[in-house]
C-alpha cells in the first residue's frame, strides 16, 4: 500500500510535467547554404513545409527554423554549428550542403575534396548526436537539370551522394535522399532535355515548383517513424 502511494505520488508529478514536453512543439532545423536560405522565403520549401503541416493540422507540432547561408560547404557549416544550430536546442536537424563543396571545385577552385567532407560532415554528426538530436542527412540535388549525366558535375554530384548514404549507414542516421528524387523526376519531367527551368531557375537554385517538390520530400522524411 505505501508503495501504492508513493508511484501515485511520482505519477502525480511527473504526469503533467510529461504533458508539456508531448505539447511543445519539435524545433526542426534546416542547416545549409542559399538553397536553405531562400527556403524561408514566400514560396521557399520551408515556408512551404509549414503550410502543408498547417493543412494537415499538424502546424503546432513543429517548430521550423532556417538555417542557410549563401555559398556555404560542409566546412562553414561546421564553423557555425554551435550558434546557429545547437544554441537553439533543436530536436530534428536536416543537413543539406554539398552543392557548393562540389559546384566551387570547378568555378573557383575552393571546392572540398571527398575526403574532407566526409571528415567535416561526420564531425557535425558527432555534435548533434552527443546534443540527442534527431539528425537527417540529405543528398545535394542538382547542378544542371539535364537527365542524361551530361551536367559538367554530375559525377562529382554522384559521388558525394554515394558518400552521404554511406554516412548514413554508417551512422544509422536517416536519409533523405535528394538527388535520387530529383533526378527520377528529371527523367520523367524534362523531355526536352533542358538545363534549367524545370526545377531550378539557373540551374541550382529552385522554382516555385522546385521548392514545393523539395518540401514534399522533406516531409515525408520529416513525419517518417
Amino acid at each position: 500500500m505505501k508503495l501504492f502511494f508513493k508511484l501515485a505520488q511520482i505519477a502525480f508529478f511527473v504526469l503533467p510535467l510529461l504533458a508539456m514536453r508531448q505539447d511543445k512543439p519539435l524545433k526542426v532545423v534546416f542547416f545549409g547554404d542559399s538553397i536553405t536560405q531562400a527556403g524561408v522565403g514566400a514560396t521557399g520549401y520551408i515556408t512551404q513545409m509549414g503550410e502543408m503541416l498547417k493543412a494537415k493540422n499538424q502546424g503546432a507540432k513543429y517548430e521550423l527554423v532556417g538555417a542557410g547561408i549563401g555559398g556555404n560547404k560542409v566546412y562553414d557549416l561546421y564553423l557555425r554549428l554551435e550558434d546557429d544550430v545547437l544554441s537553439k536546442k533543436p530536436d530534428i536537424v536536416f543537413i543539406y550542403v554539398g552543392i557548393n563543396d562540389v559546384w566551387h571545385k570547378a568555378s573557383s577552385g575552393t571546392g572540398t575534396d571527398p575526403d574532407k567532407y566526409v571528415k567535416f560532415y561526420e564531425a557535425l554528426i558527432r555534435k548533434m548526436k552527443a546534443q540527442n538530436i534527431r539528425v537527417i542527412v540529405c543528398t545535394p540535388t542538382v547542378i544542371g537539370e539535364r537527365n542524361d549525366n551530361s551536367n559538367q558535375q554530375d559525377g562529382d554530384l554522384n559521388q558525394y551522394s554515394k558518400l552521404i548514404r554511406e554516412i548514413a549507414t554508417r551512422n544509422g542516421l536517416q536519409l533523405c535522399d535528394l538527388r535520387k528524387h530529383f533526378t527520377e523526376y528529371l527523367a520523367q519531367n524534362n523531355p526536352e532535355n533542358k538545363e534549367k527551368g524545370i526545377l531550378t531557375t539557373d540551374r541550382v537554385h529552385l522554382t516555385e515548383a522546385g521548392n514545393k517538390f523539395l518540401a514534399e520530400k522533406m516531409m515525408e522524411a520529416l513525419v517518417q517513424k
